[in-house]
């Protein structure tokens, strides 16, 4: 297990120089492959622990969500079934959707429910 940061950018190096080697990622005998998981692995754990990733916000995903469907605001609120000035009152924080709301964003933009209901 990590324990410091000297230690992780160590492991970071050290991982560095093992990918130079083609044959440590995909010869599974090979020994520095057994090195670069269990570098992979430690390091990976120390991440999740050091930098936890934040939960995405709905109204970030909405927007983003908004930009790949190629949605503005008054093409947002008849694919939701919601006035225009609802949606802009989802996009300002000003207010939460509706639970019958939340489940039409998933469903219609494929966002995942744990995000729509931020569980």
């Amino acid at each position: 297990m990590i324990q410091t940061e000297k230690e992780y950018k160590a492991l970071l190096n050290r991982i560095e120089t093992l990918l130079e080697n083609p044959d440590n990622i995909e010869n599974t005998e090979a020994t520095d492959y057994i090195e670069l998981n269990v570098l992979s692995n430690l390091v990976a754990d120390y991440e999740e622990r050091t930098y936890p990733l934040a939960k995405p916000k709905l109204v970030e995903v909405i927007k983003l969500r908004m930009a790949e469907m190629g949605l503005n605001q008054k093409r947002l609120s008849e694919l939701l079934g919601v006035s225009t000035s609802r949606v802009s009152e989802y996009l300002n924080g000003k207010s939460e959707p509706t639970l019958k709301v939340a489940r039409e964003i998933s469903l219609k933009m494929g966002i995942d429910a744990s995000i729509v209901l931020g569980v």
